[in-house]
């Protein structure tokens, strides 16, 4: 799922340049990382021709706003991960974040789940095509997740902090942990978490990042399971 993000995008009368600067934001990602992040990005730039996955204003700029993003968020979420443990990525779609971290860390097993079965046949497409073992994908909505089947889970667009914990509050277990990516709208959306539920998690903002152009401040807001009620 995506984010709104605003970078300047071509004009109708200039031909449109799709960039590539992962390579040079973080150069210490070894070359056969680079190769796979490069290859998901060609399959995600030709298929969004046929699947909605990104909007075109953007696609430009998808090293900016899905990978390095993803990058990024996903160096950061590892800090507070249990690799021992399964983590979802709530309504994947076009595979941001969680694809990026399975890709990123191999010691990790990453479930994708969407409700969308076009973009659930994307994702498996491009697992496949970029061999990664420790990444599967699963074609279902949240809802149809059984009871306390989530111990640690990642999202990305996925809904509002309010509804996100409404939707989940009978999935994650209890200590269960789920990271929301937010813009600026994560304070308002906190301030908007119903009375009921305040009892069942605590959201704490974790961590704070731009991008490497743009300009953007994003966000990382934990959600903690403290109750099972």
């Amino acid at each position: 799922m995506q984010r709104d993000f605003k970078l300047s995008t071509p004009t109708k009368i200039q031909k449109t340049v799709i960039n590539w600067r992962i390579k040079e934001w973080f150069p210490d990602l070894n070359e056969a990382t680079q190769v796979q992040l490069k290859n998901y990005h060609n399959e995600l730039i030709k298929f969004n021709k046929i699947v909605s996955l990104i909007s075109s204003k953007t696609a430009p700029h998808a090293d900016a706003i899905h990978f390095a993003d993803s990058i990024i968020s996903s160096r950061l979420v590892r800090k507070m991960i249990n690799k021992n443990v399964m983590l979802f990525d709530l309504g994947s779609g076009n595979g941001f974040p969680g694809l990026i971290y399975g890709l990123l860390y191999s010691d990790q097993n990453v479930t994708l789940i969407d409700s969308d079965e076009r973009k659930c046949e994307f994702l498996r497409h491009v697992v496949a095509a970029l061999r990664l073992s420790n990444v599967q994908v699963e074609n279902k909505k949240i809802e149809a997740l059984p009871p306390d089947s989530i111990q640690q889970a990642i999202c990305r667009g996925y809904a509002s902090l309010p509804r996100a914990l409404l939707s989940l509050r009978k999935k994650v277990k209890k200590g269960g942990q789920v990271f929301h990516l937010k813009a600026d709208e994560w304070s308002i959306e906190v301030s908007q978490i119903p009375t009921q539920l305040c009892s069942a998690w605590r959201p704490t903002l974790e961590f704070e990042y731009e991008l490497p152009v743009g300009d953007i401040k994003l966000n990382i807001v934990r959600t903690e399971r403290i109750s099972g009620t």
